[in-house]
């Protein structure tokens, strides 16, 4: 049985018998997929602190012929969320690239564009700016999804939009402009479609510096969320979560 390797993110957890854990680890190389951690609350040496979700390590497994788990031998860090400070803000943001991750990506199907999404956006994801990346990677996963049209133009008549006129429905995809717009739209704020608009031709370290509150970008990552939800067909736990601890 080959031993593989690949970089990859924990993605969750699960107890299974005594010490054992199943992992879910969307890998570089492989794509999603879960294995089996033998011991792993007992074996420091093997695992230590490398199952904490949105942990980067390099990974190596085997597979199992016939059976769908794999079985994984060991983790090594590369980069863990602990360095770092962690309040309960950045924690429900972690949280919430964990989920979208592990719902919306196909099993085993390496996707080397997302895994290299996730890891830009951990690497600015701090307690004092969250929401920037979060943001960022919002709108990129429903970009590279396929979930999300042009915005520079109005999904039913194609025309331009105008900064003044961007409308979205959390029951279809795209924007609307104010001739096409549902009764029951939400008008996006113009300052948070030209920021969409910035963001899909730039990488996210380019808005680091940029001031950051909460509220920037809110009605963008609840059109985001609405998005991935309703194609993943269930309620991001981690988005309610975050919803709450932001007020």
């Amino acid at each position: 049985m080959a031993v593989l390797t690949s970089e990859a993110v924990v993605l969750r957890t699960w107890p299974v018998h005594e010490a054992d854990l199943i992992v879910s680890l969307f890998t570089r190389d492989y794509g999603k997929l879960r294995g089996v951690a033998k011991s792993a609350l007992k074996s420091r040496k093997r695992f230590g602190g490398a199952l904490e979700p949105m942990t980067i390590a390099r990974a190596w497994f085997a597979e199992k012929p016939k059976q769908d788990l794999v079985r994984l031998d060991q983790l090594e860090i590369i980069t863990s969320p602990l360095s770092r400070p962690v309040d309960a803000t950045r924690l429900g943001v972690l949280s919430f690239y964990a989920e979208v991750l592990e719902e919306a990506l196909p099993e085993r199907d390496p996707q080397e564009t997302i895994f290299r999404l996730a890891n830009s956006v951990l690497e600015q994801t701090t307690a004092e700016r969250p929401w920037m990346p979060l943001t960022y990677f919002t709108l990129w996963m429903t970009r590279l999804m396929g979930l999300l049209p042009d915005i520079s133009h109005c999904t039913i008549c194609g025309e331009a939009l105008g900064s003044d006129e961007v409308n979205f429905n959390s029951h279809a995809d795209g924007l609307f402009c104010a001739v096409h717009r549902h009764t029951s739209d939400t008008l996006l704020s113009p300052d948070s479609w030209q920021m969409a608009l910035r963001m899909l031709r730039a990488p996210v370290a380019s808005f680091a510096a940029e001031d950051w509150p909460r509220r920037r970008g809110q009605d963008l990552r609840r059109f985001m969320q609405h998005t991935l939800e309703r194609h993943m067909e269930r309620k991001l736990r981690s988005a309610e979560a975050l919803a709450r601890l932001s007020g």
